[in-house]
């Protein structure tokens, strides 16, 4: 079997290439890919260049632990078929659909203990949002909404608005999300969002503070998410965050630098900003909470959210540059590109 990899060649510049498929280990399978689900956050700016290069590509994912630096391959979201196994493995993973961590490509040897199988009833394209529901997760986790809190999350990317979707399952005061694009905010609708603004339309921020009045003598949030990937929001989650508010800054930004508004109301109302990463389980929790129990619960959230909604364009792999043009000139018509593997 041949192995084709999708790699990062140079900014805006992606293609695939065959390369060796090595033999598999005594304690690996063998997974044939199904879908893969392009990051439009984090692999976005891989894609653009806008990444430090003294970072470790990923420093939890085995497949990943090495310089971040051109050429490279990169991915997370990678769902497939069990067709082979190591000597060591037990032949009932055959045939079994697993959600791996791990860059796109058409087949490729994992660990036993790197794979989760999918559940059975679990859709593998609902399978494909693992990672994003950890993710959003452990940002609920972090930021600990309380009953009756005003909240607010800036961005409704898939991780925005699978954010946006647990936090309306809690009687809170009120949900706000905040998006460029009108196809996102229409979906955080769906999801339940109060009410959701366009951070291009002038007045939005003045329209945030009246909604938040209702019923309080102050139009600020408990608690903000910043998920955009803008820098700039920042400022925009510390203008509508109350005293002792709590700011979770979900994005990873890259090399790009955020200048921050600190003289005024974030250094009058103490304001906290929190950063969160789904790499680790935060201090606070991880006596009582491993990685495996919040996978556990991101699947229970898959099953509620059934996230393959989200999905807008399915694309072959072999086309991998069209769903990379797509996402860089027409984000509006996106909100999650999935890439679809020839069958066997």
């Amino acid at each position: 079997m041949k192995r084709i990899s999708l790699i990062f060649k140079a900014p805006f510049e992606v293609d695939i290439a065959e390369q060796s498929l090595p033999s598999i280990a005594a304690t690996e399978v063998l997974v044939k890919t199904k879908f893969s689900a392009i990051s439009h956050g984090t692999e976005m700016l891989l894609y653009r260049g806008l990444f430090p290069d003294d970072l470790a590509v990923d420093e939890t994912i085995s497949e990943l632990q090495r310089p971040l630096r051109y050429p490279l391959k990169y991915g997370y979201c990678a769902v497939g078929e069990v067709i082979e196994v190591g000597a060591e493995v037990s032949k009932d993973f055959v045939g079994r659909m697993v959600f791996c961590l791990h860059p796109h490509e058409n087949c490729f040897p994992a660990g036993v203990d790197r794979i989760l199988p999918v559940p059975e009833d679990i859709h593998p394209l609902d399978a494909l949002f693992l990672a994003n529901m950890e993710t959003a997760v452990n940002f609920l986790m972090d930021g600990r909404p309380v009953i009756g809190e005003k909240v607010a999350v800036l961005g409704q990317g898939v991780v925005g608005l699978l954010t946006a979707a647990l936090l309306a399952k809690f009687p809170l005061a009120a949900l706000l999300t905040w998006d460029n694009f009108e196809l996102r905010r229409e979906a955080s609708l769906s999801l339940g969002a109060n009410l959701t603004l366009d951070p291009t339309v002038p007045d939005d921020l003045q329209k945030a503070i009246e909604h938040l009045k209702r019923g309080a003598s102050e139009g600020s949030a408990d608690l903000v998410y910043e998920l955009s990937g803008n820098p700039a929001a920042i400022n925009t989650a510390i203008a509508i965050a109350g005293f002792d508010g709590r700011i979770v800054i979900g994005s990873w930004f890259g090399k790009q630098l955020a200048a921050l508004e600190l003289g005024g109301r974030f250094h009058r109302r103490r304001i906290r900003l929190i950063s969160s990463q789904v790499s680790t389980v935060t201090p606070a929790l991880s006596a009582r909470w491993s990685k495996h129990r919040r996978f556990d619960v991101a699947w229970d959230m898959i099953r509620q959210i059934r996230p393959a909604r989200f999905i807008t364009h399915q694309i072959p792999f072999v086309r991998v540059k069209e769903a990379f043009e797509l996402i860089e000139k027409d984000p509006a018509s996106t909100i999650q590109v999935v890439l679809a593997y020839a069958p066997r």
